[in-house]
């Protein structure tokens, strides 16, 4: 497979792309924007010489390349216009990659802040912030030169850049779209899915794609958090009982497997189920789909698709439980999608005002066809900074916050914010942790292994079962993985 290219002298140029792999590239990613906040998202990738980001397009009489932005997504990047500011300036910031590294001087007339620091020259990494003061805030991150295309998610072309798509996702990243592509392979494959992630990562949202994609769709999804399910009567509550048992008059009831007999049947928090009666749900997992009513003696059969939800490692499951799904979908937490949280502001931010008359009109201003959020970019910048312990449900808190907290007509960095960020339990590193430190922890998380992530100040509980595994701790295999 070759691809063609128009050279300087206008011959056309063919190169092989079939045998090299995408190569990531340090890039500036849009996360605010003064003069058009729907450019958050953009990216523009810093290759391996020196370019200069300024106000306006390239021009013969400038040195060196001038930064390039782009709506990047699978299979295509969508080159947009220069930023026009009249307070950047033509030449504002060199920037020089090395290695993991970037090199920013500011040489222009628009102070550079980076991470909230006025400097004027800087080496920054992904994941640390640049403000050009008051008019645009980027994020510094690793970007693929060329997107890989997606296999099984087709709708990219229907969604507007930075918009929810139809599913309630909103993301531009690679984590982001990956996600989607791997969310469409298991609807289309039509076997029972396992979806994990953390705590506010968006797992009821993937539950519904999934069935939404898949042939089921046309029928309504069949829902129930597992965790409500109440004490004793977990069997009746799934497989449904006999009229008049177990007591005379008792009428006859269906119960979630019935009703999702031709559907999809979601189970929230399969992991608060106990193991014993995870072992219930083991026949009816299999192939055949087959279970009893209480009360009955024959074998019922049910056409369903299971999908569950658990922030618990796979391997805190049942091992034969979590055996019954083929397929396991890894939600990323917002950690590994920091580009996205400018998007997920305005998302959320939109969602309050759809049903908020007085925060649409103080906080909310016309730009085009679309009404956009008015927010700080010093609110954005501290975010993109922050570690999510709850992901999206932990930013909805802090915008909830935001909003009650600002006293103008822009979402701004409160100081109950600042508290807020400041206070949140720091990240630990693991070589800070020990043996004693991790069981007690898991002792007081009742075996919790997420809960005593949290609780240790360690990033997630994948980086607490490394630990488990290197320091000998108990239950550190995880099964079906």
């Amino acid at each position: 497979m070759q691809d063609e290219r128009s050279t300087v002298d206008g011959s056309l140029e063919r190169t092989l792309r079939f045998h090299r792999r995408p190569r990531d590239v340090l890039a500036l990613v849009v996360a605010w924007a003064r003069e058009d906040p729907r450019r958050a998202g953009e990216v523009a990738l810093i290759n391996d010489d020196e370019q200069i980001f300024g106000r306006g397009r390239q021009r013969a009489e400038d040195g060196a390349p001038r930064v390039r932005f782009q709506q990047q997504r699978p299979g295509s990047s969508m080159p947009t216009e220069p930023f026009d500011s009249v307070r950047v300036s033509r030449a504002q910031l060199r920037l020089v990659p090395r290695g993991d590294l970037l090199i920013v001087e500011s040489i222009g007339v628009c102070p550079l802040l980076v991470n909230g620091e006025r400097v004027t020259r800087a080496e920054v990494k992904p994941g640390d912030t640049l403000q050009l003061e008051h008019e645009l805030v980027f994020l510094v991150a690793r970007r693929p030169e060329q997107p890989p295309e997606l296999k099984s998610f087709g709708l990219a072309g229907d969604i507007a850049f930075g918009a929810a798509d139809p599913f309630g996702f909103v993301g531009e990243t690679p984590a982001a779209w990956t996600l989607r592509d791997r969310l469409a392979f298991a609807a289309h494959a039509g076997e029972h899915v396992l979806v994990c992630g953390d705590s506010g990562t968006g797992k009821e949202l993937c539950a519904a794609a999934i069935h939404a994609l898949s042939p089921r769709g046309k029928r309504a999804l069949v829902a129930r958090n597992a965790a409500t399910f109440p004490a004793g009567l977990v069997d009746a509550e799934l497989f449904g009982n006999a009229k008049n048992y177990p007591n005379p008059g008792t009428p006859e009831r269906e119960g979630l497997i019935g009703e999702a007999d031709g559907t999809t049947l979601f189970l929230d928090e399969i992991g608060e189920l106990p193991a014993a009666l995870q072992a219930h749900l083991l026949r009816v997992l299999d192939r055949n789909g087959e279970y009893q009513r209480l009360g009955e003696s024959r074998v019922r059969t049910a056409d369903l698709r299971v999908v569950a939800a658990t922030n618990r490692a796979i391997a805190e499951l049942k091992h034969d439980f979590a055996a019954r799904f083929a397929l396991k979908v890894e939600v990323p937490p917002l950690s590994a999608r920091v580009a996205d949280v400018p998007l997920l502001v305005r998302h959320l931010l939109g969602r309050v005002a759809a049903g908020n008359d007085e925060v649409r009109g103080r906080f909310f201003e016309a730009r085009g066809d679309d009404l956009v959020p008015r927010v700080a970019p010093a609110l954005i910048d501290r975010l993109l900074r922050h570690t999510f312990r709850t992901n999206t449900r932990e930013l909805a808190q802090i915008l909830w916050q935001a909003l009650a907290e600002s006293r103008g007509d822009m979402v701004e960095l409160t100081g109950g914010v600042v508290q807020r960020l400041t206070e949140a339990a720091p990240v630990r590193a693991p070589d800070e942790i020990g043996r004693a430190q991790i069981e007690a922890a898991l002792a007081a998380a009742d075996g919790n292994v997420t809960r005593a992530a949290r609780a240790l100040g360690v990033k997630n509980r994948f980086v607490l079962y490394r630990l488990m595994r290197k320091l000998g701790v108990a239950g550190t295999t995880e099964q079906g993985d």
